[in-house]
């Protein structure tokens, strides 16, 4: 491109031809912003020769959907209206295509209608960027025009509607389109193939995307999809397993799917076949990529291996997201000191933190209840002019929650334009734990008016709250209310209401409540219920409920001495030395004797 500009710089006269050759050139060669600029100067010396003609304006238009510069592509738009070639067939297919590539469907839309002879790729590139933002009722409609104009699909414009449906989760809308390729008879295609296994991988059903890989070529874009569905499941073992299949047989993985098997290694705690994957990029077997590095660091952070972590992070050219690897490496093995040390490293090496730092760092101040660096952080925020998102917003909820400035939670709750249930459960778990109960059941009254719906972890704090502040009827009617809102109460909400009951010496209701339960109890369950027995002197009671804990949880020591202790209260020395023979036995150790420095 260099040897073209110095020809074109030695052209005495200059015309439009040669100007066009230089535009177009610097587009097909990656340098659009150059492209634009000659457009610009043509314009500038304003000579009939030298303006632009149609041919120019389609590389300008190029230029343009490649930087996905939108202002202007819209003023070479109006200047093609005004100049009365819009109507061209050319200069509409660049307009309708720079559209696309702008992802502005409204327009692309527009300029779509105005296309005369729309052929398979302009139905694609429509169908593509509607995709693209999840419009997935549009894109089905386009699909079912293009088919009325006689215009067959291909693997592409099919793949662009999986792959829409997949990345929007539209898992009804994507297993009907699905139906639809199979009932038309569509004729296998390998780009088919990827995306409907990729969609459903997406989805999370494996077992689908199981059948569809074992009848396909198992191309490395299949092997890809599958580790990386597995990973996103949790099935952490099929994802290593499959990785290692991969490999034994000589397929080399991209990035995304090596990415997931170290991903799956540091869940697992499997450091000796993280070591190997580590291995296989020093030795460039597969590629060193940003996202494989952040992985290694994140893996050995979780496997305890933070002097490894802290040397490929030294090696690393370093940017916000390895940083914040390495932080949240920390915080995971609860150093978190060390974490918010980091942050002011950070900051001092002119590293610009963004809203995923603050957020990490804010839950490193939280576990520790630092109250000053929390504040510092909040207000590096407010100096920097980070907007309080959801994410932020919540986190310093949380953090002046737990450092008891409940005030201060309530200021940043306040100040927030929108919540999520992830907001308003911090709000109401920052007052239930500071022994607010009427305050948080105050916020869920509040919640209920904003018509955002409760979670289970809602009711939880609720739950936890009156249960500590001795309001059992207000406890008992936010326990029945949590089946108004479909939410089905799990093992702790029952020892949440164990508890509340028991605290209240409502033992009786506390059992009935135990054994109505449509899921079996847990040693918590009977425990709580134990603890309410032995707390208000109910012996009988706590040696019948004592045998139901131990049953549940017969390696807790806990209850066994719990029992042992009421049946001495009441004289009935042999039972209480047979329960202390069971513990010995099933606990191997027993109760460990006290001591004293003295």
């Amino acid at each position: 491109m260099n040897v073209a500009v110095k020809v074109f710089d030695e052209m005495p006269v200059r015309d439009v031809v040669a100007w066009t050759a230089l535009v177009i050139g610097y587009v097909q060669n990656g340098e659009s912003e150059m492209g634009l600029e000659c457009i610009s100067e043509m314009y500038r010396i304003g000579h009939d020769s030298q303006k632009p003609n149609a041919r120019t304006l389609e590389g300008g238009f190029l230029a343009c959907g490649n930087l996905g510069d939108l202002v202007s592509g819209r003023c070479l738009h109006g200047l093609v209206v005004k100049n009365g070639i819009g109507c061209l067939f050319d200069i509409q297919s660049s307009v309708f295509a720079m559209y696309c590539k702008c992802g502005v469907p409204r327009e692309a839309y527009q300029s779509f209608s105005e296309v005369i002879n729309k052929d398979l790729l302009s139905w694609t590139s429509m169908i593509g960027v509607y995709a693209r933002f999840g419009m997935m009722s549009d894109c089905v409609r386009f699909f079912w025009e293009m088919l009325e104009n006689q215009v067959s699909p291909d693997g592409m414009v099919i793949g662009c509607i999986l792959s829409g449906f997949g990345n929007s989760m539209d898992v009804y809308g994507g297993k009907a389109f699905h139906g639809l390729i199979i009932r038309r008879h569509y004729l296998p295609d390998e780009m088919v193939d990827n995306s409907l296994l990729s969609m459903y991988c997406k989805f999370g059903m494996l077992s689908f995307a199981e059948r569809l890989f074992q009848r396909s070529q198992g191309s490395i874009e299949c092997w890809n999809f599958m580790i990386v569905g597995y990973g996103r499941i949790g099935k952490n073992v099929k994802c290593i397993q499959l990785f290692r299949e991969m490999q034994y047989l000589g397929i080399r993985s991209e990035s995304v799917g090596i990415v997931s098997a170290i991903a799956s290694c540091g869940q697992l705690g499997e450091i000796n076949l993280g070591r190997s994957i580590h291995c296989n990029v020093i030795k460039g077997f597969v590629d060193e990529t940003k996202s494989v590095t952040n992985s290694l660091i994140e893996m050995y952070g979780k496997c305890d291996k933070m002097n490894v972590s802290w040397r490929i992070f030294n090696r690393s050219e370093r940017d916000v997201i390895l940083w914040n690897t390495l932080i949240s490496a920390h915080i995971h093995v609860k150093h978190y000191e060390e974490a918010i040390n980091l942050f002011d490293i950070m900051i001092m090496e002119d590293q610009n933190p963004n809203t995923a730092t603050l957020v990490v760092v804010l839950s490193a101040c939280s576990y520790l209840a630092f109250l000053e660096k929390g504040e510092r952080v909040h207000r590096y925020i407010n100096e920097k002019g980070f907007k309080l998102n959801l994410p932020l917003g919540t986190a310093l909820i949380d953090m002046y929650a737990k450092c008891g400035q409940l005030e201060k939670s309530r200021e940043v709750f306040d100040s927030m334009m929108e919540k999520d249930v992830i907001c308003w459960n911090a709000m109401i778990s920052g007052y239930g734990m500071n022994g607010y109960a009427e305050s948080a059941i105050e916020i869920f009254n509040l919640m209920e008016e904003s018509n955002v719906k409760p979670n289970e972890i809602t009711f939880l704090s609720l739950l936890s709250a009156c249960a500590h502040a001795g309001l059992v009827e207000e406890g008992k009617n936010l326990f029945a209310k949590m089946q108004s809102y479909s939410v089905k109460p799990n093992l702790k909400h029952y020892t949440c209401m164990v508890d509340l009951l028991g605290r209240s010496c409502n033992l009786e209701e506390a059992e009935e409540l135990v054994l109505s339960m449509p899921i079996p109890p847990d040693g918590g369950v009977w425990g709580a219920l134990l603890s309410a027995c032995k707390t208000h002197n109910q012996i009988e009671m706590g040696i019948r409920i004592g045998k139901n804990a131990i049953d549940s949880e017969p390696e807790n020591d806990g209850y066994y001495i719990m029992v042992a202790n009421m049946y001495s209260s009441i004289g009935r020395w042999d039972e209480a030395e047979n329960v202390r023979r069971t513990m010995k036995d099933r606990c191997l150790m027993g109760k460990k004797a006290g001591w004293s420095m003295v």
